[in-house]
């Protein structure tokens, strides 16, 4: 019984994780207009939000949220690194401000939008 648990777990962090990448690359091609809540995901993934938390907690040591905000970097970084778009399109790609992007941007990574693509540039 206790490894069934623990496979059903294991499956539902990655269905989380499979489902983040999908829906972070609706957003950015314009596919979903904006990104989802942990509510409306747990939904998504027909769990509540409390057992999605629950488990994400414990298979990978963090909120949910961290691993959302994690992936919107993730992405970020890749649109700056491989695109001509500015940083204010690639902040409206990502549903963002653009001085909200800046400051999430740099909170995370320690630059600013702009300071990451030069780095990577030279």
């Amino acid at each position: 019984m206790e490894k069934n648990k623990i496979r059903r777990s294991t499956e539902i962090a990655t269905r989380y994780f499979d489902f983040l990448d999908q829906h972070i690359d609706d957003v950015v091609n314009g596919d979903v207009s904006d990104f989802f809540e942990l509510n409306r995901i747990a939904r998504e993934l027909t769990i509540s939000h409390k057992h999605l938390t629950d488990i994400i907690k414990t298979e990978k040591g963090h909120h949910p949220c961290h691993f959302y905000d994690a992936k919107i970097i993730s992405k970020a970084q890749e649109l700056l690194t491989t695109s001509d778009l500015s940083i204010a399109q690639i902040a409206m790609k990502l549903t963002y401000d653009p001085s909200n992007f800046s400051k999430f941007f740099k909170k995370w990574t320690g630059f600013t939008p702009g300071e990451y693509r030069n780095e990577k540039q030279k």
